[in-house]
C-alpha cells in the first residue's frame, strides 16, 4: 500500500503551466472488443477470453464546474472531457469441457463495470482520474454471453460457469498519466513515444503499472495512442484529428506490479475458487491505428506473461479492435 501511495503522489504532480489543445465541441462513441480467439497460441478461449466495452466522450466544453475546477486543481491547465464506459469480461480456464473446473487453474469468472473518468489533455500529457462500480459473479452474464455465442457459431458448450467466483461488489479508483514525447520526423514521417505510469485501488485488482509505446505515421498529436480495456497500456477515447487522414504503427510493452486480484484469489472475505496469482506481469502489444472521416480504428495484438502460478501455454495472446466515431 505504501507503494501505492508513493505511486499516487507522483502522478498528481504540483500545478504547472503547459500549453493547452483548443477545445473541441465534439463527442465520441467507442465500441471495443478483445477476443483470445484471435491468437497464435493453443488452444484459444482460454484465460481472460473477451472483453467488450461501449464509451462515450464528451466534448471539452460541457464539463461541469465542479469537474473543471478538479481537474485543475489535481494537474493544472489542460483541457478536461468525462467519459462513461461499460464493459463486460470474460475469464476461464483452459479446459472448459470439464463439468468440475481444475481447482489449480484460473477459475471462471465474469466481471461487468461501468467506469466513469475524468480527463485532462494538454499537448504533451493526458491524465486520467478513473472510478468503477459492478458486479463479478454470475449476475455480470458472463455464462450466458459466452454460451449464447457458441451456440450462435455452433461451437461447444462451456461446461463450468456454475463453478465461477460468486457475485460480489466491484469498486476500482484509478490514476494515470501519459505523456507524448516526440522524437524525430524522417521523410514526412513522425515519431515518438509514450511512456505512462498508472496506479489502481479497489476490491477488483491493486496495481501498479509502468509502460512505455513507440509510434511512427502522421498526425501522432491526434491523440495518446490507442484504447485498451485496463489493465494494459490505454491511450484512452478520446481523439482530435489534426489532418484529414491520420495513421500510426506501434509497439508497446509495460510492467505491472499486483498486490490484489479477485478474478484470480476470490474475496478474501467470502472465499471461492481461487488459484495464487503473479506478482509481476508483463505485456508487449503492437498494431496501427487510421484515422479519416472523423473515424478511428485501432487494432492490437497483445502477448502477456503468466498471471497466476502454474499457468501452462506460454504467452496469453489476444486481438484487440475499436471503432470510434466523432459527432
Amino acid at each position: 500500500m505504501t507503494t501505492l501511495v508513493i505511486a499516487a503522489a507522483i502522478l498528481l504532480p504540483a500545478v504547472s503551466v503547459r500549453a493547452q489543445p483548443a477545445p473541441d465541441t465534439a463527442s465520441i462513441w467507442t465500441l471495443q472488443d478483445e477476443n483470445a480467439s484471435i491468437s497464435a497460441s493453443k488452444p484459444t478461449d482460454r484465460f481472460y477470453v473477451n472483453g467488450l466495452r461501449l464509451g462515450w466522450t464528451s466534448p471539452t466544453t460541457v464539463v461541469p464546474d465542479f469537474l473543471q475546477n478538479l481537474g485543475h486543481t489535481l494537474w493544472g491547465n489542460g483541457q478536461q472531457r468525462i467519459s462513461f464506459d461499460l464493459s463486460q469480461q470474460i475469464y476461464t480456464p483452459v479446459n472448459t469441457q470439464a463439468t468440475i473446473p481444475n481447482p489449480r487453474d484460473r477459475p471462471y469468472a465474469g466481471l461487468l463495470l461501468g467506469d466513469f473518468s475524468l480527463l485532462s489533455d494538454t499537448d504533451d500529457s493526458r491524465s486520467v482520474l478513473a472510478l468503477s462500480f459492478g458486479i463479478l459473479g454470475p449476475a455480470a452474464g458472463g455464462k450466458g454471453i459466452q454460451n449464447g455465442f457458441h451456440n450462435l457459431i455452433s461451437q461447444n458448450v462451456v461446461n463450468g460457469w456454475n463453478h465461477q467466483i460468486q457475485n460480489t461488489a466491484a469498486v476500482e479508483l484509478l490514476h494515470e498519466r501519459t505523456w507524448r514525447l516526440p522524437i524525430a520526423t524522417v521523410a514526412a514521417m513522425e515519431t515518438d513515444a509514450l511512456p505512462s505510469l498508472t496506479v489502481a485501488v479497489g476490491d477488483v485488482r491493486d496495481y501498479l503499472q509502468t509502460g512505455i509505446t513507440f509510434r511512427i505515421g502522421q498526425g501522432l498529436n491526434s491523440d495518446f495512442g490507442v484504447p485498451r480495456p485496463r489493465p494494459g497500456l490505454s491511450g484512452g477515447d478520446a481523439y482530435k484529428p489534426t489532418r484529414p487522414f491520420v495513421w500510426y504503427a506501434f509497439v508497446g510493452a509495460d510492467g505491472q506490479a499486483v498486490g490484489y486480484d479477485i478474478l484470480l484469489q476470490s474475496s478474501p472475505f467470502r472465499g471461492g475458487p481461487h488459484v495464487g496469482k503473479t506478482w509481476d506481469v508483463g505485456e508487449l502489444q503492437g498494431g496501427f491505428a487510421v484515422m479519416a472521416f472523423g473515424m478511428r480504428l485501432t487494432v492490437a495484438y497483445v502477448a502477456q506473461t503468466q498471471e497466476f502460478q502454474g499457468q501452462t501455454g506460454g504467452l496469453h495472446q489476444f486481438g484487440s479492435a475499436s471503432i470510434a466515431f466523432r459527432f
